[in-house]
């Protein structure tokens, strides 16, 4: 089976960029959609973020959309989240996963990665 295994987080301030990566490790046996997702301190998990196979559909939240860019390179078989402008507010821990549809809903993901810390400071 798949896994996702996230890297790139860390620490910046408000206004700058990261790139979060997320490697896909194991046999990909389906051509997996993936999905980025955040959760802050104390609050749930908010999907950001997801991308089709062939990277031809994409899916943004609303806060995302504007700042945040999903892509992925299946050679490499890596997923990318590129994050402009951060805010305070995107700190959170931010999981990459692996599902079967650009959606939303964190149910729909089978394979999930461990997390990368971001955090924006002021």
């Amino acid at each position: 089976q798949v896994q996702p295994v996230e890297s790139g987080g860390g620490l910046v301030q408000a206004g700058g960029s990261l790139r979060l990566s997320c490697g896909l490790s194991g046999r990909i046996e389906r051509k997996h959609a993936m999905g980025w997702f955040r959760q802050a301190p104390g609050k749930e998990r908010e999907f950001v973020a997801a991308i089709s196979w062939s990277g031809g559909s994409t899916y943004y939240s609303d806060s995302a959309k504007v700042r945040f860019t999903i892509s992925r390179d299946n050679y490499k078989r890596t997923v990318y989240l590129q994050m402009d402008s951060l805010k305070p507010e995107d700190t959170a821990v931010y999981y990459c996963a692996a599902g079967s549809t650009v959606v939303a809903g964190a149910n729909e993901y089978d394979y999930w990665g461990q997390g990368t810390q971001v955090t924006v400071s002021s």
